[in-house]
């Protein structure tokens, strides 16, 4: 979350005392507006680091709100190279939020922060790591290695739907039963809200039947809902050891369980892989298969050119190679 804007500063320093009863109101309603402006996971991310901060100057008898520049600047240089410089961005953030909301200037504005701040990224920065991608063989050995119970079917669908729609994480575990409909060769899809749509306008992409059988999304989706005896709700939820199918839906954390357990039956390693793998498979199977950058990034929704451009060429890798032109 490297320079990762904060959200302007907001007027939260107004007392309600002295106010019109209205704008007394308008105070609090402007707080959780810019509230849900953050997903859950952010905002407790955010109370996490800020916690983890108040401890820290708590153990060391230093004051945490407002806290000296110098107070940050030692905070930071304790951490480097014990956190990843992401992190230490991030409750750099969380640091200036709480500071913002308390009428306090941000001590990440600050020359000296910013100078130490430079330093550590120079000193310890790394690449990101970055999760693999899910590949057409290796999601045809994982389909193969489910089981053949209700379970199985869910992990099939999951497994299947999540690669042809490159979705993310949330948006598997947020269908319902209500977003899935016939259509043409396939299933129109309806994501209600992602992470790049916060507002919730939502959009609809296509999920065309396979070609082959046994990794035919639309036939495992239909599959599942008959298996579960779905008929509404969410469509993704948890199934007792017993078999019985669960009212709740699942979490985006147990789909990106599900991908793990999933690898791990074929032998690759669970830790390289994540939820985000189905989609980055997507993307790159596509990409090596001729499709268009636009056509992907319909399917999934990116904005980022730049993000998707990396997908794409890992997926042309070997098409247009320098080792092509060799003599070797």
């Amino acid at each position: 979350m490297s320079g990762e804007p904060q959200r302007p500063a907001l007027p939260t320093r107004v007392d309600s005392f002295g106010l019109p009863a209205d704008l007394a109101a308008a105070v609090e309603k402007a707080k959780a507006y810019a509230d849900a402006a953050l997903t859950a996971n952010t905002r407790r991310a955010y109370a996490s680091d800020w916690r983890a901060f108040t401890a820290w100057c708590a153990a060391h008898g230093l004051d945490s709100l407002p806290a000296a520049p110098d107070t940050v600047v030692l905070y930071l240089t304790d951490l480097a190279g014990r956190l990843k410089p992401s992190t230490l961005e991030r409750r750099l953030v969380a640091i200036g939020r709480a500071h913002t909301a308390a009428g306090h200037p941000a001590p990440r504005g600050h020359a000296a922060v910013g100078l130490v701040r430079r330093g550590i990224r120079a000193t310890h920065g790394t690449a990101p790591a970055k999760k693999a991608g899910v590949g057409v063989v290796d999601l045809r050995h994982m389909l193969a290695a489910l089981p053949a119970d209700c379970r199985g079917a869910r992990d099939r669908a999951l497994l299947l739907l999540g690669f042809a729609g490159g979705f993310r994480r949330a948006e598997l575990a947020g269908l319902d039963l209500a977003d899935l409909e016939p259509a043409g060769d396939g299933l129109r899809v309806t994501i209600r809200r992602s992470k790049t749509d916060r507002e919730g306008r939502g959009r609809t992409i296509a999920i065309r039947r396979g070609r082959h059988p046994e990794t035919d999304p639309v036939a495992a989706v239909q599959a599942w809902i008959a298996a579960a005896g779905l008929v509404a709700g969410p469509l993704f939820r948890g199934v007792r050891n017993n078999g019985v199918v669960e009212d709740g839906r699942l979490s985006d954390r147990t789909v990106a369980l599900v991908v793990k357990r999933a690898v791990a039956r074929v032998g690759l390693k669970p830790e390289r892989f994540a939820g985000h793998s189905l989609r980055r498979g997507l993307a790159t199977a596509a990409a090596e298969h001729g499709a268009p950058e636009r056509v992907i990034m319909r399917q999934t929704g990116d904005r980022s050119e730049r993000v998707m451009r990396g997908y794409i060429e890992e997926g042309q890798l070997f098409q247009d190679d320098v080792g092509r032109y060799l003599p070797l």
